[in-house]
């Protein structure tokens, strides 16, 4: 994994988009989405190619709820949709072309839980959804 992922706690399984249950897992450092989401459309570019547009759910985030997210030279267009399923991020790149789904770990889990879900989120073999991997994480009070 390079620096810009390690920065941004992402794990991404090695399958092509559209044949697991997750593509992988994020496990952002606040829910403020100005500054984990730039960090996280970074580091998926240098995988991915360019991330156009991110699916959020907003009751998971911060305010303001802004329409885009600067990353770089572009800016990604942030859709919120309470219909969003919760702990899950939709990430279309290059124009909808390819498409994924990311768990977003909560920025209270604990080191263990989060190293566990980010794993098992991104394990081809594992077919568990996002609410069964959020269910087993521990939070830091």
């Amino acid at each position: 994994m390079n620096r810009t992922a390690d920065a941004a706690r992402l794990r991404l399984n090695s399958q092509p988009s559209g044949t697991t249950i997750l593509d992988g897992a994020w496990w952002p450092h606040s829910t403020d989405v100005t500054t984990e989401i730039p960090a996280l459309v970074t580091a998926l570019s240098d995988r991915r190619g360019e991330i156009t547009h991110v699916l959020l759910n907003p009751a998971e985030w911060d305010l303001p709820h802004p329409p885009r997210a600067a990353a770089g030279r572009s800016a990604t267009r942030l859709g919120w949709y309470v219909s969003q399923p919760a702990g899950l991020i939709t990430v279309l790149s290059d124009y909808g072309r390819d498409r994924f789904d990311l768990l977003v770990i909560p920025p209270d889990a604990s080191r263990g839980s989060a190293d566990t879900a980010l794993t098992a989120a991104a394990d081809a073999d594992d077919k568990r959804h996002a609410p069964e991997l959020l269910a087993d994480i521990e939070r830091v009070t």
